[in-house]
């Protein structure tokens, strides 16, 4: 469905993806603030490094596929891209010799974006980095000020815990029976 628009508003029936909005009298489009998403993740390839006794570098590469179906004629046009940089909590639990679950909790945020006609990204290398700097020292004076940042509450991070220890439960319980059975 072609969308027309008439003083930045789409008529009745078309997407309101590209619609402007405003949030704390700052302009955007997009997905509307508040709104979720839910995202399936395949089987994904998570490489990391020891670089120090306390830092890892990472990289995690996967094909991201929405949980539900996506409303005909919502979101970005197929090509588009975006820059996200991330603060997240980890949590891991070894279950076994090898396997750990994997918890994270945290925000990110959007550098930059691609429009899928374009070859350039909205905001220069150097502009990125500006707006990168002045988030983290947002999130640092969050910090100073008391405000936690990225880390789970416990009630979010119950589901997987409760999986977690049923599968230890299942562990041990499977050993008893194994130590009595020999």
């Amino acid at each position: 469905m072609a969308t027309t628009r008439t003083k930045g508003k789409s008529k009745k029936g078309a997407s309101s993806y590209d619609e402007l909005k405003e949030f704390q009298g700052k302009k955007y489009s997009g997905m509307k603030v508040g709104r979720r998403h839910r995202w399936k993740y395949d089987a994904g390839d998570w490489t990391e490094k020891k670089v120090t006794p306390d830092r890892w570098e990472f990289q995690y590469s996967v094909v991201k596929r929405r949980a539900g179906k996506a409303p005909e004629g919502s979101g970005a046009p197929v090509g588009t891209a975006y820059r996200w940089y991330i603060l997240a909590s980890q949590v891991v639990t070894k279950i076994d010799a090898n396997s750990y679950t994997t918890e994270m909790i945290g925000v990110k945020h959007k550098l930059a974006h691609k429009r899928a006609d374009k070859e350039t990204w909205s905001a220069s290398d150097a502009a990125q980095r500006r707006n990168l700097v002045k988030l983290l020292q947002e999130m640092i004076a969050d910090l100073e000020g008391g405000q936690v940042v990225a880390a789970p509450a416990p009630a979010e991070r119950a589901p997987a815990a409760r999986k977690a220890k049923a599968s230890r439960a299942r562990t041990t319980a499977h050993r008893a029976r194994r130590s009595r059975a020999a």
